[in-house]
């Protein structure tokens, strides 16, 4: 007797997921005046009440939201606001129509809203062109102003040129300065509009200008640099092409707008080309590159009935693919709003920020003014020097470097992820994912391919190998068991032609039976030759240890007695292992949650490193074991079938597997890895990791600036040019090293 070992082929599982009771509904921002804090990304719509979604170009930032927020609040019928201030979105539920009055109550803010579809991705809003030519105006007038002063001439003529640059490139400050005091906020353009009079009343004319000129300079340059967070994801949403093949009614193929087609018509793509829809191959063979859905560096070989995603790159053959949804219901498509709908849903460390920014501001303002009164009241100071330190103190006082932070980081965080086929459905799972102490992980279709396939074959008294490999190839071919299926994958390479099979029958429970070339043969289960006496002492012995290996043993028996044995198992993944060990490299404990039968779970447990196993376990006793492991720590549950639902929901992060085309999978789980790759648990904690890393940095540098040139105006070395550059220089360094992580890659 000998044995013969098989290797496995990659089989990938489509999962699916239930929603989480974990996720709350939001409050209500617009009564209460406070950000909406729960990690929903898409609001729900009570009975009787309607979504509307406005693209606002002028929102981009807290200052404008708290205005936004204050007028709302005062329209009676809206419900619920959300503030997707990166995308320029904000969403209102709200009962009635009353979509012209939220317009009209916003033009009142010196702000346009324009209605937005309820589906429509954010990508697809307005683009503002940005005009230069006053700035360089502003700047050359701001200039003359500073030479005038230096070389001796006229005030007059220096406070002419600072007055033409603060109107050629201020006004609009001071207007939205003036709604927001209006409207009780204290805000930057406030802050500005109030140090930039105050510095002209007091006779510095040029510095007035230079101040605003570098204001609204790095109020530009910071533009820019949201603008490229914030259409991060247009560039994967390009991908899918403009234009499609398609076959007419008439059978003639022809060239057509692919947001027009519909589900169900026929498409050709010819080697070169992008996939417009997703949809199922009909006719050829190829390899596609996946990596924009799935993050996957080698290309996937792809022949009739497998899926195609639009998007994706045919490199090969032609082929001729059945569409199963519209451009706008693709799985790209889904990728890219559902990333949008999670940049609206603040992390824990942005709620934080913006409850510190409430308190922040006004208490410098506070003490600006008390830096303008006392000493000169109190200590007989100068007038003139103490206003110009206040006035100082009001440019640093403005949170925005501190406020954007967050925003910024945790954007190019979820766009770096989604690039990588990593769906993350918001910034609180973001943050959570550093703090993992538990990863409970379904085994069939996670851990391994969720199939058997052959991995032993011992033969019995010297029979002929190739003629009893012919018999079961005949026998098994005929059955559609995933154990006679396992049988012909492993032994169908051999190339012996399959016997007729005569007599064929199945044996509920027990195997099948059928007479070739004149003989009768059964392949089935240890029991059945069991009951037939066919066994013997030595078979049973076998079986027993393949048995602890956690391995399902069939047997082929004549009339007379058993001639092969054939072991089988459900293999691991090729990169499970790796991905076990790079877990446990990042301190993350790992367990088997499974219905198998406890050797089969322990075994596959010890072949892949993980830490603990727990096998024969119902959906309940997944979810009493995932509760249990809560206790001791942040948890998450990895699974790709519907009994893992409820530990899905149950863990503090529920990880989807093969997600790439499942609706489900991509609108209700925490994280959604778009592929069955494993090796994507550890780059999603490791850019969890990064982007904390990333947010204490940007908070540091906010922070720390602004302390320096605080200190440096109390100590009166501080000036309004120094403290433009520790604002704005402030925000833009955020803006700059959030940013870094879109360059990073998460493998």
């Amino acid at each position: 007797m000998h044995y013969r070992t098989h290797s496995s082929a990659a089989h990938p599982h489509l999962a699916t997921d239930t929603a989480s009771p974990k996720r709350a509904t939001c409050c209500s921002g617009a009564c209460h005046g406070t950000a909406p804090e729960a990690p929903e990304t898409r609001l729900a719509v009570p009975p009787g009440h309607s979504r509307s979604r406005f693209y606002i170009a002028a929102m981009d930032c807290p200052v404008e939201e708290a205005l936004l927020r204050k007028k709302l609040a005062s329209i009676s019928g809206i419900a619920t606001l959300q503030f997707n201030l990166m995308q320029r979105v904000l969403t209102v539920v709200h009962n009635g129509e009353i979509q012209d009055t939220i317009v009209q109550a916003i033009s009142t803010l010196g702000m346009q809203a324009e209605p937005l579809p309820d589906d429509a991705p954010a990508q697809e809003s307005p683009v503002v062109k940005t005009v230069w030519w006053p700035l360089a105006g502003a700047a050359l007038m701001a200039l003359l102003a500073e030479v005038a002063h230096w070389t001796g001439q006229r005030t007059l003529l220096a406070a002419a040129c600072a007055i033409a640059a603060i109107v050629l490139c201020g006004l609009s400050t001071y207007k939205k300065g003036w709604i927001s005091l209006r409207h009780g906020e204290l805000n930057i353009n406030a802050l500005m509009s109030i140090a930039v009079t105050g510095a002209a009343l007091i006779g510095q004319w040029p510095e007035a200008a230079m101040v605003m000129v570098l204001f609204t300079l790095a109020e530009r340059i910071e533009a820019l640099s949201l603008d490229r967070a914030r259409h991060a994801l247009r560039a994967l949403m390009q991908l899918s092409p403009e234009t499609a093949t398609v076959q007419g009614e008439d059978g003639i193929w022809q060239t057509r707008d692919a947001k027009t087609l519909e589900a169900g018509c026929l498409i050709r793509v010819r080697p070169g080309e992008r996939i417009a829809l997703d949809g199922v191959v009909t006719a050829g063979q190829s390899t596609i590159n996946q990596a924009p859905i799935t993050g996957e560096s080698l290309p996937v070989e792809k022949s009739i009935g497998d899926t195609v995603f639009a998007g994706t790159i045919n490199q090969a053959g032609e082929l001729e693919y059945r569409a199963s949804s519209r451009a706008d219901h693709s799985t790209l498509a889904r990728i890219v709003h559902a990333v949008e709908q999670a940049q609206g849903a603040r992390a824990p460390m942005q709620r934080f920020i913006d409850r510190f920014a409430r308190v922040y501001t006004p208490l410098i303002f506070a003490l600006a003014l008390a830096t303008a009164l006392l000493p000169p009241l109190l200590l007989d100071g100068n007038w003139h020097d103490w206003i110009y330190k206040a006035l100082v103190l009001l440019v640093i006082a403005c949170p925005c470097a501190l406020v954007i932070s967050t925003p910024v980081t945790i954007v190019s965080a979820l766009t770096a992820a989604a690039r990588a086929g990593i769906l993350i459905k918001g910034g609180a799972f973001l943050e959570a994912g550093r703090k993992l102490k538990w990863l409970a992980l379904d085994k069939t279709g996670t851990l391994t391919h969720g199939r058997p396939e052959l991995t032993d074959t011992l033969f019995f008294n010297a029979h002929d190998e190739t003629a009893i490999r012919q018999v079961v190839l005949s026998l098994a071919g005929r059955s559609d068991h995933p154990a006679s299926r396992a049988i012909v994958r492993a032994l169908a390479h051999d190339g012996a032609p399959a016997l007729g099979v005569s007599d064929f029958s199945a044996l509920p429970g027990q195997g099948i039976s059928g007479t070739l070339a004149g003989k009768n043969y059964t392949l089935g289960q240890h029991r059945l030759m069991q009951a037939r006496e066919l066994s013997n002492a030595t078979i049973d012995g076998e079986i027993a240890k393949l048995e602890q290996q956690g391995k399902s043993v069939t047997l082929l028996a004549d009339e007379a007695q058993v001639l092969a044995l054939f072991a089988m198992a459900d293999t691991i993944k090729n990169g499970s292992r790796s991905a076990i060990a790079q877990l446990h490299e990042l301190g993350v404990k790992t367990v088997i949650l499974s219905g198998d039968n406890a050797h089969t779970v322990r075994t596959i447990a010890d072949a892949a490193g993980i830490d603990d196993a727990r096998g024969q376990l119902l959906p309940q006793g997944k979810l009493d074991a995932v509760a249990a492991y809560c206790a001791l720590g942040v948890t998450g549950m990895v699974g790709d079938g519907i009994n893992d639902a409820p530990a899905l929901a149950r863990a503090d992060i529920g990880f989807a597997m093969g997600a790439a085309g499942t609706d489900t999978a991509i609108e209700t789980a925490d994280v959604a890895l778009m592929d069955d790759d494993l090796a994507k648990l550890p780059a999603f904690i490791r850019l969890s990791h990064r982007c904390h890393a990333v947010l204490l940095q940007n908070i540091a540098l906010a922070l720390g600036i602004k302390a320096v040139f605080l200190l440096l105006t109390l100590a009166g070395m501080g000036t309004m040019w120094m403290a433009v550059f520790a604002d704005m220089g402030a925000s833009l360094l955020v803006i700059a090293n959030g940013l870094r992580l879109l360059q990073k890659q998460t493998g």
